[in-house]
C-alpha cells in the first residue's frame, strides 16, 4: 500500500466486485439510459472505484471521461476493465485524491456516487462537484438515506452511522438538495435486494479470503466482521438503510 491508499481489507472485502456500492448492474444500467447521455459527454467520476459507471456508459453511451480514486488496486481493476470492453481510448483513470482533483476543462456530468465523505456530506460534495461542472452540467450523488426511522441507537450504529443525523430521510435529503441550490431531475433507488446482493458478496469473499488466509494479520479482525455483519444487516441496515443515486443541477 502507498502513502496514498485505502486499507488492505477494502480489497479484500470488495473481491472481484465491480459496482462497490449497493447498487446493481441493472440499476447503472438503468440510470446511463435516465440521464440520455450522448455520445462524447464528458463525465468526471470521483472515488471512481473499479470504473464499472464509466466503462459501460463509454460502452453503452460513447461518453468520454476521467475516473479518480485513492485505492491502487481499484484503479488498476478499472483500467483493466476498460481495457476490456474495447474503451480505453475513451476513459482514463487516475490514482489521487478525489477532493482535490479538479479537470482541465469543465466536464458535462461530475459524480460521486457512495462516497459524500470526500466532502464532509452532501453540502461539500456539490461543491467539489460544482468546480468541475460547465454551467447547466449534472452532478450526480450517491447517498444512503432513512428508509426507516431508526428507533434507537443500536439501530443507527448498526447501519454504520455515528448518530442519527448522519443521514436524512428521503424526504430530507430532497429538501436538502433544494436548500443548496440544485434541482433534483433524476434519481435511481436502491432496493433491498440490491443491499442483499451487495452485504452478501462481500460475506463469500471474506470467507474465502480467511479460508485461503488463516494466518494472516488481518484473519481476526476479518473474521470478526463475517460473524457480525450478517446478523447486523439484516436486523438493522436492509431495513432501516436506503441508498440512491441523484441528478441534479444547479439553479
Amino acid at each position: 500500500m502507498t502513502a496514498l491508499d485505502l486499507p488492505r481489507s477494502f480489497v479484500i472485502r470488495e473481491g472481484d466486485l465491480r459496482i462497490l456500492n449497493p447498487y446493481d448492474a441493472g440499476k447503472l444500467a438503468t440510470l446511463g439510459r435516465a440521464l440520455r447521455l450522448r455520445p462524447g459527454t464528458s463525465i468526471l467520476d470521483l472515488c471512481s472505484g473499479k470504473g464499472e459507471l464509466l466503462c459501460t456508459w463509454a460502452r453503452d453511451h460513447g461518453i468520454v471521461g476521467t475516473g479518480v480514486d485513492i485505492s491502487t488496486a481499484f484503479t488498476a481493476a478499472a483500467r483493466e476493465r476498460a481495457a476490456e470492453l474495447g474503451v480505453a481510448d475513451r476513459v482514463r483513470f487516475a490514482h489521487g485524491d478525489a477532493a482535490v482533483f479538479v479537470p482541465e476543462s469543465p466536464v458535462d456530468v461530475a459524480a460521486c456516487v457512495g462516497a459524500t465523505w470526500i466532502g464532509g456530506g452532501v453540502p461539500g460534495t456539490l461543491e467539489i462537484l460544482a468546480r468541475s461542472l460547465r454551467p447547466g452540467g449534472l452532478a450526480l450523488v450517491g447517498e444512503p438515506y432513512w428508509r426507516l426511522e431508526p428507533p434507537d441507537e443500536q439501530t443507527v450504529r448498526g447501519c454504520h452511522a455515528e448518530s442519527r443525523d448522519d443521514f436524512h430521510d428521503l424526504p430530507g435529503l430532497v429538501a436538502l438538495f433544494g436548500t443548496l441550490g440544485w434541482d433534483l431531475v433524476e434519481m435511481v433507488l436502491a432496493d433491498q435486494d440490491s443491499w442483499d446482493r451487495y452485504a452478501a458478496a462481500h460475506w463469500l469473499n471474506l470467507r474465502r479470503w480467511l479460508d485461503a488466509n488463516p494466518d494472516d494479520e488481518l484473519a481476526g479482525e476479518l473474521r470478526r466482521e463475517l460473524t457480525e455483519d450478517p446478523l447486523r444487516h439484516v436486523t438493522y441496515r436492509r431495513e432501516h438503510l436506503g441508498w440512491g443515486v441523484f441528478a441534479l443541477v444547479r439553479r
